[in-house]
């Protein structure tokens, strides 16, 4: 049987926790270089020139600048995203009128029932469709935005700390995570830390719809291919689902994302311009290109963070909906 929607709820909150620690270790290197080479487009001749620059200055430490909060981030963001994804598919679940017994992952249960064993009329109230659930994704991104901009907010700007003293724009300052909290309370109080809330917003809604989307129409072409549940695939088909779910979400976000890290950084010398406005800045100053700016390193990062991200939380999940069944 389902467990109480209270108890679901925590079990998605922590898989989601789980999922987004192993996306961070994964992939923040990566990261990293984006946000250096989103902030600066003509420091660097590209992603293996600024991952040498950056290593050559500080080492693997300053590859990894920026893990505490980029942590926090996202158990944060990807706690409260999958917990409002498991709400958000409830939700579609009821208006749809599917049945009230049904489990949206139901495989992920490790029930015994199956395809060969249950009826087709029966079988199919179970779930919700593959597109309903990229809706679900969706409008579950708007909740966690609120919880990301902040902490990636500091993220950003430990990240590009080094290329801003240097160009600079700042004076040299003690670059933790702490001092940086500081700094934005003195001189923006508690509302500085929504800086690029509404970038934030535009990017994660339309991105976490092809995120999820793709994820999900990925397992299932691997299921029919394998002939198996969903959640049965195996590790290898989970980690290429989940880099190809986070590859389409940067391709058709990552212009927007660029935005949101210009904001984010350079608004550490005084106040910034908005999306459009910066956006347009952008556009006609540097060019179209530097929208795209660290896109390489992006979709890289997308294949091991991602991948690790969908493990992490579909295997923890799993084990957890586990005790259930027993």
């Amino acid at each position: 049987m389902a467990p109480h929607p209270v108890v679901q709820a925590i079990i998605d909150l922590s898989a989601g926790a789980i999922g987004g620690a192993a996306c961070v270790f994964s992939g923040q290197p990566l990261d990293t270089v984006k946000v250096k080479m989103q902030t600066f487009p003509t420091l660097y001749r590209g992603f293996i020139h600024c991952i040498v620059s950056t290593y050559k200055q500080d080492g693997v430490r300053g590859l990894y600048q920026g893990t505490i909060p980029a942590l926090v981030a996202n158990v944060a963001e990807n706690s409260v995203l999958f917990m409002s994804y498991g709400f958000c598919q409830q939700v579609i679940r009821f208006a749809a009128g599917l049945h009230h017994n049904a489990v949206l992952r139901f495989a992920a249960s490790n029930s015994k029932r199956s395809k060969r064993t249950c009826p087709v009329s029966d079988y199919s109230s179970l779930f919700i469709s593959d597109l309903e659930k990229a809706c679900a994704g969706s409008v579950a991104s708007s909740f966690s935005s609120l919880v990301l901009c902040p902490t990636e907010l500091v993220k950003c700007r430990l990240q590009a700390m080094y290329e801003m003293e240097m160009s600079g724009r700042i004076a040299k300052s003690n670059n933790s995570v702490w001092s940086v909290v500081k700094s934005i309370m003195r001189n923006e109080g508690p509302q500085g830390f929504f800086q690029g809330l509404t970038t934030t917003i535009a990017r994660e809604v339309p991105g976490y719809f092809c995120f999820f989307g793709t994820y999900e129409l990925c397992r299932t072409g691997f299921a029919d291919y394998m002939n198996c549940e969903k959640d049965d695939i195996g590790v290898a088909p989970i980690v290429l689902s989940g880099g190809l779910g986070g590859a389409s979400l940067w391709l058709v976000v990552y212009p927007m994302d660029c935005v949101k890290s210009r904001i984010q950084v350079m608004s550490m010398t005084g106040k910034q311009a908005g999306f459009f406005k910066t956006f347009m800045t952008i556009a006609r100053s540097e060019g179209v290109r530097a929208l795209y700016s660290g896109l390489v390193p992006t979709i890289v990062r997308c294949f091991p963070a991602n991948g690790a991200l969908f493990l992490g939380y579909e295997v923890s999940r799993k084990l957890m909906m586990k005790q259930f069944d027993d």
